[in-house]
């Protein structure tokens, strides 16, 4: 085959940044030179609706919709968007839970024509006043939760706020009759009130109340922007990441071309990670979309609400980040029966060893690991499942990615298999940019199509990469470069840790040196000098913490991956008031 011919050739070729090495690793059926249709968003789940109308498309807390139906809510969605004034380029914003609200008004707004801008249900008010400014949303679509309804309508009387409706979908009304019924009685104090006689204000049922047919349908074009995904990306600053509809299809079509081992059509994939997030976007909601899937969906990670969907619907896949499947063992998610798991697979952060390695032992079902990053809509990397799983690597570029690690002094400069650098990535996958940021663009998104995702690695001559760290997170002790991800894997190593986060601090005799921040397992207790005697044959001297400290929790981000930023601008504030590091 012409692909094949190409992909040998390439591996072949002179020079490190030419070769790919990980072709001689890829799993028997699996070609790296896949071709990929010229499709939209819209286009992708219509052919799903096709093909799969009479199959359970969502499972959500026991209610089901079909294929047919949610491709019915979704006309019926677009319709209304076109009813609201949504034409092409229109910023529609989503501040939902995973339910199928969040379906019907993704693919609805796509197929009016829209862009969508996702937003986190954790946002306060000044949070999603900022993204709506910077994006320029017009109608946001929430839900009757309190505080998500009430923070999504104080938008609207901001002075200079480009936001004209709020869509406000009724959470009971997706729930199973009886579970809705006792939400609306048992939970009324969560429940918002949605504003009657505000013609800005539109309920979901009335959006969907048009026939699906009314108006015509956009048609998009694959380079069109499809959805606006903020992102602190490589520099920290919040910026929207411009992923067109080629840009989400193409890597879901990859992930497909990849997972080999997941069925079309049979598998139930349990969807607790949350949609506005970038991997659980693409990598479980659009691809099991695209296989004619089951999504089993909760909105929020509740451990029993989890076990119970467990039980009820006997799951086959279980997408996760590494907090989630932490948490699931320190909770006693072992003593369940998770036999009906064939396939987890781990991306978001960096999955520690012993977290990976303890799940595989007490559940019985092997954990592949991925890597992405929201520029690369997401997915760019993973393992593949089976003897080829390399635990602590990112595995092998999925089909149709180029990777290389590049000089940390030099970014233009691909080096050899084995050295240390920053692992860069090209293909179809890659943003178009950041929105109304073209420096921010040209600092990440070289002429050559090669994004800089910022992250140290090392590529063996099989082709697998191991990543090291971040570089804006490297430590310098005495001039050695100390990677935080090298002393929290260690720390992970002690059985009463649930989670560690290692920060630079700044230090008069070594310039820097690493702080540790150690949650303990629910009923364990930890004493520093405990942990230090531990880490003593697992550290170097540069490599030991100055400090440590145990905490009852650790800061995380909306979607549980554990942060930085609030341990790191204390260690800095500390330091320029003196304060003893201890």
């Amino acid at each position: 085959m012409a692909g094949e011919t190409a992909a040998v050739a390439a591996l072949e070729s002179d020079g490190p940044g030419a070769a790919m090495p990980w072709l001689r690793s890829y799993p028997p059926g699996v070609s790296w030179d896949i071709g990929l249709p010229s499709e939209t968003l819209p286009e992708l789940f219509d052919a799903a609706v096709a093909r799969f109308g009479q199959k359970t498309c969502l499972d959500f807390m026991g209610r089901r919709w079909t294929f047919a139906e949610m491709g019915a809510l979704v006309d019926s969605a677009a319709a209304g968007f076109r009813g609201l004034g949504v034409a092409p380029g229109t910023r529609v914003g989503l501040h939902l839970p995973n339910s199928p609200f969040f379906i019907a008004a993704f693919f609805g707004a796509l197929k009016a024509g829209a862009i969508v801008v996702n937003y986190s249900p954790l946002y306060v008010e000044e949070e999603l006043a900022a993204q709506v400014a910077d994006s320029g949303t017009e109608v946001m679509v929430s839900i009757d939760l309190d505080p998500l309804l009430p923070r999504a309508l104080a938008l609207l009387d901001r002075p200079g706020s480009p936001l004209k409706h709020v869509v406000a979908c009724q959470f009971s009304s997706a729930l199973p009759m009886a579970k809705g019924l006792a939400f609306r009685v048992l939970r009324r104090k969560s429940v918002a009130a949605v504003p009657r006689g505000d013609a800005r204000v539109v309920p979901f049922k009335s959006l969907c109340g048009q026939p699906g047919t009314a108006g015509a349908a956009y048609a998009a074009k694959p380079e069109d922007v499809a959805v606006l995904q903020y992102t602190g990306g490589t520099t920290g600053v919040p910026k929207g990441v411009m992923l067109t509809h080629a840009n989400l299809c193409g890597n879901a079509r990859q992930s497909i071309a990849w997972d080999t081992a997941t069925r079309e059509g049979e598998e139930r994939v349990l969807a607790v990670l949350p949609f506005f997030h970038i991997f659980a976007l693409t990598a479980v909601m659009i691809v099991a979309v695209a296989r004619g899937n089951t999504l089993v969906a909760l909105p929020r990670f509740d451990f029993e609400a989890v076990m119970a969907a467990i039980r009820r619907c006997r799951p086959t896949v279980l997408p996760g980040v590494p907090t989630l499947f932490k948490a699931l063992l320190d909770k006693g998610a072992t003593k369940e029966d998770l036999s009906s798991l064939r396939r987890c697979v781990s991306g978001g952060a960096p999955m520690p060893a012993q977290v990976q390695s303890d799940f595989e032992a007490r559940s019985g079902c092997s954990v592949t690991e991925g890597y992405g990053l929201t520029e690369a809509s997401p997915v760019c990397f993973a393992n593949p499942p089976g003897p080829g799983n390399r635990l602590g690597t990112i595995g092998l570029p999925v089909p149709g990615t180029r990777a290389e690690i590049r000089s940390l002094e030099d970014p233009s400069r691909a080096l050899p298999g084995g050295e240390k650098g920053e692992l860069c990535v090209a293909g179809p996958q890659v943003m178009k940019g950041y929105w109304n940021r073209p420096a921010d663009t040209a600092a990440v998104l070289g002429a050559d199509g090669f994004l800089r995702t910022g992250d140290v690695g090392i590529m063996d001559a099989d082709g697998y990469v191991t990543l090291v760290d971040r570089i804006k997170d490297l430590i310098l002790v005495s001039g050695f470069n100390v990677y935080p991800r090298v002393v929290e894997e260690a720390l992970y190593r002690h059985p009463d840790v649930a989670a560690a986060t290692v920060v630079g601090m700044p230090d008069e005799y070594q310039g820097e040196a690493p702080a540790a921040f150690v949650e303990p397992r629910p009923g364990a207790t930890l004493a520093e000098e405990a942990l230090r005697e531990f880490l003593k044959d697992k550290l170097s001297s540069v490599e030991m913490p100055k400090l440590i400290e145990v905490r009852d929790a650790l800061p995380r981000s909306n979607v549980g991956k554990l942060t930085k930023t609030e341990l790191r601008s204390e260690v800095l504030a500390r330091a320029s008031k003196g304060t003893a590091a201890a």
